[in-house]
């Protein structure tokens, strides 16, 4: 049984994931509009939910697509690495993250987001693409708690019956 409940949920675990990275993602772009040189990112949601779920005793399902840069600019680094310059911070941890989020950080591709219109600071983040991004994915992240919810009280109902 506790194999069947897996199953059942493990896709909805893998979007909800997926879905609170790329809100991560967007308002990392959102906070940054106004910082020269900022390079806005974002992944193909679709492309990702398949990755994570093409694990070994997953089964995979394709999503959308949007335009992004292939490649990364040269002068940005990719994964920057944290150094403790003061007795008071904390060390990351990946016990502290989220249930499934490096499965998402994983699964996700970030790509700098091809800019629409260049501007003079160098900034690529469009707000208005942005705003739609992030209302959109929050929309949809909503959508998949609202279709888990009913879910598991679906399965309550079935085992209370």
């Amino acid at each position: 049984m506790n194999e069947t409940l897996d199953g059942v949920f493990h896709y909805y675990q893998t979007a909800i994931s997926l879905r609170s990275y790329r809100q991560e993602v967007l308002a990392s772009n959102i906070a940054n509009a106004d910082t020269p040189g900022y390079k806005a990112r974002d992944f193909d949601f679709g492309t990702a939910l398949n990755t994570a779920l093409n694990h070994p005793g997953s089964s995979g399902r394709t999503g959308n697509g949007f335009p992004l840069a292939k490649t990364s600019p040269d002068h940005l680094i990719k994964d920057p690495a944290l150094t403790l310059s003061d007795q008071g911070h904390l060390p990351g941890s990946p016990v502290l993250d989220p249930v499934g989020h490096q499965l998402a950080q994983a699964s996700a591709k970030l790509e700098y987001r091809v800019p629409n219109q260049d501007s003079a600071d160098g900034n690529t983040v469009d707000m208005d693409q942005e705003r739609t991004s992030f209302a959109n994915n929050a929309i949809h992240y909503e959508a998949n708690l609202t279709l888990l919810t009913g879910r598991i009280k679906d399965l309550i109902a079935a085992t209370t019956s």
